[in-house]
């Protein structure tokens, strides 16, 4: 089997950010990179399933909502994809400043976070998750849209 783009990326150069993993004729696959990887300091699994609530439903939700195709977290927990049709790569840094922006201040009921809802509605940690996005802004406040690409 061929390996997948995102197994071709050194992860152990690979520093937050926020980076293009991948293009699918107009679909792009965003790498949104909290953490750095295999260093032992990891998003929990609570605090990453908060911000993908709050994430998924303020990106359908903003101005950029109907370019969204998914956001789920990574695996290993470093961080998120964000899956886009249509934006620029400034349009798609804007989307997702505004969200960690948003989630970082976000002091209200988890959207989907109940049993009918969701599979595990009882794990979340929405402390954890303002301070993940919290340390997260500065790391998108210096991102530029015309570097959002992984560093060979």
């Amino acid at each position: 089997m061929e390996r997948i783009a995102s197994f071709c990326v050194d992860h152990t150069t690979l520093e937050p950010g926020m980076y293009l993993s991948r293009r699918d004729g107009d679909i792009m696959t965003w790498d949104i990179r909290m953490k750095k990887p295999n260093q032992g300091d990891y998003l929990s699994p609570a605090c990453a399933h908060t911000i993908e609530h709050l994430f998924a439903t303020r990106a359908r939700n903003s101005r950029y909502g109907a370019h969204v195709i998914y956001v789920g977290p990574m695996g290993c927990l470093t961080g998120f994809y964000l899956l886009t049709q249509g934006l620029t790569d400034a349009e798609a840094l804007d989307l997702v400043r505004e969200c960690f922006a948003w989630m970082a201040e976000y002091d209200g009921p988890i959207p989907g976070a109940s049993a009918p809802e969701c599979g595990n509605y009882l794990m979340m940690d929405p402390i954890a998750a303002r301070a993940e996005c919290r340390a997260m802004l500065p790391v998108l406040a210096a991102a530029d849209s015309s570097h959002l690409r992984y560093r060979a």
